[in-house]
C-alpha cells in the first residue's frame, strides 16, 4: 500500500461479499453478453434476447417494418429506446412515432399496441420483471 490507501481485492465466496451496502444480498454480479444469447423467434417478424434480474428485465427487440404488436397492457413500466429504426404506438386513442434516439415511457396496466413502420431494433426494459415472457404466455402476439 501507498499513499495511504488500502487496496481492497473480494474475490467469489470470501466473506463479506453476499454483502452490499449493508443489506444482505442473495444475488450475485454477472456479466452477460448480448452475442452469447440465444435470439427468440417469437413470430415472423419479432425476435427478441433477454437479461432478466431479479426485479427488471432488459430485452433487445428487432421487428421487421409492418410488424403489429397487438393492443395489450400489463403491471410493469416499459421504456421503449430505439436505436434503430421507427414504431408507432397507439396508447389511449393517440399515435405516438418513436424514433432512433428517443425512449417512449409507458406506465403500469396502460394499453398499448405498436407498428413497426421499418425495419427496427429496440431496447425495452421493463420493471418488474415480465413472467409471461418467461414463461411463454405472452400469447397477445399471436392473437
Amino acid at each position: 500500500m501507498s499513499g495511504g490507501r488500502a487496496h481492497h481485492r473480494h474475490e467469489a465466496g470470501r466473506p463479506g461479499d453476499d454483502i452490499i451496502g449493508g443489506h444482505m444480498s442473495t444475488q450475485t454480479v454477472r456479466l452477460h453478453r448480448w452475442d452469447e444469447i440465444a435470439l427468440e423467434k417469437v413470430t415472423e417478424m419479432l425476435s427478441r434476447k433477454l437479461v432478466t434480474g431479479e426485479r427488471e428485465m432488459i430485452a433487445q427487440i428487432y421487428l421487421k417494418r409492418g410488424c403489429l404488436v397487438p393492443m395489450h397492457s400489463h403491471e410493469s413500466e416499459q421504456m421503449t429506446y430505439i436505436l434503430q429504426g421507427a414504431l408507432k404506438f397507439l396508447i389511449a386513442g393517440e399515435e405516438i412515432t418513436v424514433r432512433e434516439g428517443e425512449v417512449l415511457h409507458i406506465p403500469s396496466w396502460i394499453e398499448h399496441q405498436a407498428v413497426a413502420l421499418e425495419d427496427t431494433f429496440e431496447l425495452d426494459v421493463f420493471s418488474p420483471i415480465r413472467r409471461d415472457w418467461l414463461d411463454h404466455t405472452d400469447d397477445y402476439f399471436n392473437r
